[in-house]
């Protein structure tokens, strides 16, 4: 395959995962990373160093202990600017469906019988599966289809559902099956417009460069740090005025404290601090990248060179599949508009491709990846699901060529 200039250098990225000096991992390619990517070395230094040094509660009078309460501040101050926000938004959960559980009962509080939300069948079952409980207290459940043959999300579509008695509207930034970056501020601005609110599903854009969150307009977005480079969490920012409105999920005595409302059982305060990692990285990403003409922040210019590179390396893999008539691409063949996070409907099912795989040293994903609405959407079967292929910026042209000859090899 033919590749441009990549604006990344392979061989620096890959030296700040540690992943790839591991003995058991020589040799494979890893192409499921919509499902956990590999840890930054930041992450993994600041995850140690809190471990031997402040393994301790955080906050008390003593000198290990304030340390390690800064640690913590500092992880919320670094992933708000990392997000375009103040550090007040930013809430740290065990995951993202459990940060997604906890918002659904605060919501249980707030709304009213006869109310109603807006939901999409693209997204993941952690931003619609919860919401959807809320049908049992007479909330009314309206759902925003997408194509079945293009599986995109029409914004035409969803103003036709809007009206005074929508609350909000929870939407995917991308699919973790349709790959299609979803215009997410015009969608914010449609929501608005009607008086609701937007709640915006970033697990799987976020591994592609964190978004300026002040620009999109979100009023809660979230995703998984272990799909970021990061430990095992997951990120909540959400409008702190709108926070503070929510009914108290958390300990009564914890009741004017922003974080601790909507997050009653947080991660491990280890894993908090070393989210400073996951923004020490892309500003180390930032600094490998030539100098930008359009942007002069560190974070803006990781996401800028991050989604270069990765287009350049997903076009190829996407015109391979595109001019082959035994495969269905979900989503579109435009590396522009999508995300590398690429479904294939076979006529194996997407677990049997991805076994058969394993013999090339490719580790990809088959299944329907808790996104069975999406599937049924278009037509397909869950239970024999689609074959997954997904990449970061870590990911060189030599294993893209390999993936597409062992596809090849196995269609």
């Amino acid at each position: 395959m033919t590749y441009t200039s990549l604006p990344l250098d392979r061989n620096k990225v890959r030296a700040l995962f540690p992943a790839f000096e591991d003995p058991s991992l020589k040799g494979h390619a890893f192409f499921e990373n919509a499902g956990g990517s590999y840890t930054s070395k930041f992450v993994l230094d600041r995850l140690e160093s809190y471990y031997r040094q402040t393994k301790v509660q955080p906050y008390s009078a003593y000198p290990a202990s304030m340390t390690a309460g800064d640690a913590m501040d500092i992880a919320y101050q670094r992933i708000g600017a990392a997000l375009g926000l103040d550090e007040s938004w930013i809430h740290f959960g065990p995951s993202t469906s459990a940060n997604t559980y906890v918002l659904s009962q605060a919501f249980a509080q707030k709304l009213s019988a006869g109310d109603a939300i807006i939901l999409t069948n693209q997204d993941h079952e952690a931003n619609h599966g919860f919401w959807r409980r809320l049908e049992r207290m007479g909330v009314q459940i309206r759902q925003w289809n997408i194509d079945p043959d293009t599986a995109l999300l029409d914004p035409n579509d969803l103003e036709n559902l809007l009206d005074d008695k929508v609350k909000f509207v929870a939407f995917p930034h991308g699919s973790n099956i349709v790959g299609a970056i979803n215009p997410a501020k015009q969608i914010c601005q449609i929501i608005h417009n009607a008086g609701a609110l937007a709640i915006v599903d970033g697990v799987s854009y976020a591994p592609h460069g964190l978004p300026d969150v002040s620009d999109i307009n979100a009023d809660i977005y979230f995703f998984s740090a272990y799909k970021t480079f990061g430990p095992h969490v997951g990120v909540m920012a959400i409008r702190p005025e709108f926070a503070a409105s929510l009914p108290n999920q958390g300990h009564h005595f914890n009741d004017n404290k922003l974080r601790y409302r909507l997050t009653p059982a947080g991660p491990d305060h280890a894993q908090i601090a070393a989210m400073s990692g996951v923004a020490d990285h892309l500003e180390a990403i930032a600094g490998l990248a030539e100098k930008s003409q359009t942007q002069n922040n560190a974070f803006r210019l990781a996401h800028e060179v991050i989604r270069a590179q990765e287009t350049i390396l997903m076009q190829p893999l996407l015109d391979w599949l595109s001019a082959r008539n035994d495969v269905r691409l979900i989503g579109p063949s435009n590396a522009e508009l999508r995300l590398p996070t690429i479904a294939i409907a076979l006529k194996s099912s997407g677990r049997e491709m991805s076994e058969r795989l394993v013999k090339h040293n490719i580790m990809a994903g088959g299944g329907n990846f808790y996104g069975q609405r999406t599937l049924e959407g278009l037509g397909l079967d869950p239970e024999h699901g689609v074959l997954r292929l997904s990449f970061v910026h870590y990911t060189t042209p030599e294993e893209i060529d390999r993936l597409i000859k062992a596809l090849g090899d196995e269609l």
